[in-house]
């Protein structure tokens, strides 16, 4: 079973092929913690999914100071960002589990100062600088159905 699946981006357009082979292979209601220092890259690989999941271009923002945002596609969109919130009662305030039940993807930016209110079954994308544009992406999963979806997401990279 592979759970955890390294992908080694260049630049800009290996996060966008990234991003795009990952909308491909989410399936509905995936949750995914984003994990990385900020301008690691974490809304601009939010941005790749929803461009190959049919979200206008230039709709997807970070969610800092909204602390939620929705983008509609060919399926929804649910974004969190979990940077200002004091504590994970915060974050349940913000009802997050209605997006979890939801037939759309929900990524939570600074997901692990949220580690605790997110769902067993989940994604984990941590993102590292490497270089200015180059960045260390290693995705894990904590079910059957993830290794099945890094299976997918490893075979459309070629990896």
């Amino acid at each position: 079973m592979v759970n955890r699946l390294t992908y080694h981006a260049d630049d800009e357009e290996s996060t966008e092929r990234f991003g795009t082979a990952l909308a491909e292979v989410l399936p509905d209601g995936a949750v995914v913690s984003l994990i990385g220092t900020l301008g690691a890259g974490k809304t601009r690989l939010v941005q790749a999914v929803g461009r190959a999941g049919g979200v206008v271009d230039g709709a997807v923002v970070s969610p800092t100071f909204v602390l939620i945002a929705e983008y509609q596609g060919r399926r929804p969109i649910y974004h969190f960002d979990a940077y200002r919130l004091r504590d994970e009662d915060e974050f349940r305030d913000l009802g997050p589990d209605e997006y979890f039940e939801s037939e759309g993807i929900t990524f939570v930016e600074w997901g692990d100062r949220v580690t605790a209110c997110l769902p067993p079954d989940r994604f984990e994308i941590q993102i590292e600088v490497a270089g200015p544009t180059t960045r260390e992406i290693e995705m894990r999963c904590f079910s059957e159905q993830g290794a099945s979806v890094l299976e997918q997401l490893q075979t459309r990279l070629g990896l």
